[in-house]
């Protein structure tokens, strides 16, 4: 089914969607959305709908009678008219699948209804099972929300929907590409900035700052001034309602705590507890809650057996931690430019340049079998030791082949990010230095390509190199 052009992007979900909207298969009955606030889960759900039709409900945060008192009334709209006053979800839901019978049925917001009843994934359990009435009308359900804790909790361990799903889509934020293209920005650096500012959430673009989008690099400075960091913008308290909207939150000082700590580099649990004043041991909990969340992910170094790394996900937040939660009482209070003037440097090192090394690796990852000679089995961030020198060297991106049984770790490409540095033969000599300490340590390097990746470019000597592979701005941006 065509994908309505007012919806941008969004193909790969497009057509898991109308896949299950319109299966005959009659063990198709349950769909799972997923995703945070503002990445266009209900417009797009509400795009389906309109395209295949069916039943559209969104929850809102209420009371159980009050709950079934609205979709009470939707039911009764769908139906024709008139009025449903059911006496619990049971019967609501028996009404509903008899009413809709084997079109598409969408319950968006469904965590506020979990929240007030929490009997009701047992509810649809039953409804599905082979004699239930979803399953005896022949209904499709998707529910949505953007709780991500609760989304994630319908289908695992020993839920009551655990392995009932035929779909489990997440919509995540535009992918950077994608995003600069939703955002008309040609120019890559000024993308880069953007993109390391309010990442690719859509809702930011357009309802958040009012449509305004900056023109020009020189423009830069000036939108952040009027929009991020304008307190009459609702983006400049979005990164602290992204923790208030998680249920599993409750002490909002402490991962306001911890999400500052991994903005200022601190990214092992042992480091993160040390930069707020708590035990390591105290970690375990909120690290674990912002990983379900989706607002943090856990690396592990492909070369080192070392504790994990975490890292933030959500850009937006990012740069609050590092650049507006030190400066809030003057930004309160209108002084963005000054904040902003005395926040730059740290912007460039503590937002930008980490920012960066993620969208090489998406790069990397992302790139064609002709890059590296295949396809790329994982990429991510790693520590080369050197015990001969003492020194550690930093690999941005480490591209590796899939693991195969009896032989040794394939490495496709080690390679070096640098945001504002013209890069010179000097790292392309740690990249083979590292390469001969990993073939000592038994990986297979015949292969490896070493790649430089700068949003500065590279000098002469660098671009006369023959075993170099050079990515720069246009060439990370080019679809």
């Amino acid at each position: 089914m065509e994908k309505p052009e007012r919806v941008f992007d969004r193909d790969r979900e497009w057509d898991g969607l109308t896949r299950f909207a319109t299966s005959t298969s009659p063990d198709v009955r349950l769909g799972i959305v997923g995703g945070r606030r503002r990445q266009g889960k209900t417009y797009l759900l509400d795009a389906l709908v309109e395209v295949v039709g069916g039943f559209f409900f969104t929850a809102t945060e209420a009371t159980e009678m009050e709950a079934l008192e609205r979709f009470g009334r939707a039911v009764a709209k769908y139906a024709g008219g008139g009025r449903y006053a059911f006496r619990d979800w049971e019967e609501a839901l028996d009404r509903l699948f008899a009413v809709v019978g084997d079109g598409l049925i969408v319950i968006d917001e469904f965590p506020y209804l979990n929240k007030a009843t929490p009997a009701l994934p047992s509810l649809i359990q039953r409804a599905l099972d082979p004699r239930g009435a979803a399953r005896q009308a022949g209904s499709r359900l998707l529910l949505c929300g953007s709780a991500m804790s609760v989304m994630g909790g319908l289908l695992s361990g020993n839920a009551p929907l655990r392995g009932r799903a035929s779909l489990e889509l997440v919509v995540e934020p535009l992918e950077y590409r994608a995003a600069a293209q939703f955002w008309g920005i040609d120019d890559p650096r000024l993308a880069v900035l953007v993109h390391s500012t309010v990442g690719g959430t859509p809702a930011y673009r357009r309802e958040f700052v009012a449509g305004d989008a900056p023109d020009s690099l020189a423009d830069f400075d000036s939108w952040v001034c009027r929009t991020v960091l304008n307190p009459q913008t609702p983006l400049f308290r979005e990164a602290r309602y992204l923790l208030a909207e998680e249920t599993e939150i409750r002490d909002i000082a402490l991962y306001h705590a911890v999400l500052g700590a991994i903005a200022a580099g601190n990214c092992t649990r042992g480091g993160i507890a040390g930069a707020i004043g708590r035990a390591s041991t105290d970690m375990a909990h909120p690290l674990a809650v912002l990983e379900d969340s989706r607002l943090i992910v856990r690396e592990t170094d492909p070369f080192t057996r070392g504790k994990p790394l975490y890292r933030i996900a959500e850009p937006l937040i990012v740069f609050y931690e590092a650049i507006m939660r030190r400066h809030w009482t003057p930004l309160e209070r209108g002084h963005q430019e000054a904040a902003w003037i005395g926040s730059r440097a740290g912007f460039l090192a503590q937002v930008v340049g980490p920012h960066f090394e993620g969208i090489c690796r998406d790069w990397a990852m992302s790139a064609g079998a002709g890059v590296f000679g295949e396809l790329p089995s994982r990429v991510a961030a790693a520590t080369v030791k050197d015990p001969q020198r003492k020194t550690q060297i930093q690999i941005d991106v480490a591209v590796l082949a899939p693991e195969e049984p009896g032989r040794p770790r394939r490495i496709l490409s080690l390679g070096e990010a640098k945001w504002d540095r013209t890069m010179t033969p000097g790292h392309l000599d740690r990249l083979r230095r590292a390469r001969e300490l990993l073939s000592n340590k038994g990986y297979d390097t015949s292969g490896t390509i070493l790649a430089c990746y700068s949003g500065a470019g590279f000098d002469r000597n660098l671009r006369a190199a023959d075993d170099v592979l050079l990515v720069d701005l246009a060439t990370l941006y080019e679809r």
